[in-house]
């Protein structure tokens, strides 16, 4: 890819992102000035996914569209995690919007089970950890992995961070939600760390 010209761009500096998206990784080369809606412009070709059904995800918070990278904190080399929403991969609109008592008789409960729908996902995010640590063995032990186990595994933890970016929380509730995306963003790390050592066996 070209470079930006630095004649009016001093204060800027072009950087590479690799964003994680349905088990593969994709390197973007972009200025730290540009936003967060520009680099969505950008997947979209690489995904299918319009830019208003991608959410960004960087260590653990969502990334602003109106926000520039370098003020959210991201620097050249930065894992980001890609989750598409279900059915904005075409220009159709969300469900139909809802009074809003309903609204906020959905919000509240919602608030009142989310700590009980973090946790299921925290079950369920244990259950793969083992899955991880199984090929972390088998590695030490020389043995070569499947490829496709890595893929799956990413795929599944992705699935879980669908779940938890559907659960409504707040407070503590909210806490534990981004405690869960972290561990799940080093797990998909751990995973790609183990992918790249795991074709060299």
């Amino acid at each position: 890819m070209e470079k930006e010209g630095t004649s009016d761009t001093d204060n800027r500096s072009t950087i590479t992102v690799n964003v994680k998206f349905s088990g593969r990784s994709i390197p973007v080369e972009i200025t730290d000035e540009s936003t967060v809606k520009h680099l969505k412009s950008l997947l979209q070709p690489h995904t299918n996914v319009l830019p208003r059904g991608q959410k960004l995800i960087f260590k653990g918070k969502v990334l602003v569209d109106g926000m520039t990278l370098k003020s959210s904190g991201v620097v050249n080399g930065a894992k980001i995690m890609l989750m598409a929403s279900q059915g904005l991969h075409q220009e159709d609109m969300p469900n139909v919007l809802e009074d809003p008592t309903s609204k906020e008789r959905k919000n509240i409960q919602n608030t009142s089970v989310s700590c009980e729908a973090v946790a299921g996902v925290r079950v369920e995010v244990d259950k793969l950890s083992h899955r991880v640590s199984a090929i972390e063995e088998a590695m030490q032990r020389g043995t070569k992995v499947e490829d496709r186990e890595f893929v799956v595994l990413t795929e599944l933890f992705m699935i879980q961070l669908l779940k938890l970016d559907s659960i409504e929380a707040d407070g503590e509730a909210r806490a534990e939600r981004r405690k869960e995306v972290h561990r799940i963003q080093s797990f998909v790390d751990m995973l790609d760390n183990f992918k790249a050592r795991n074709s060299k066996l």
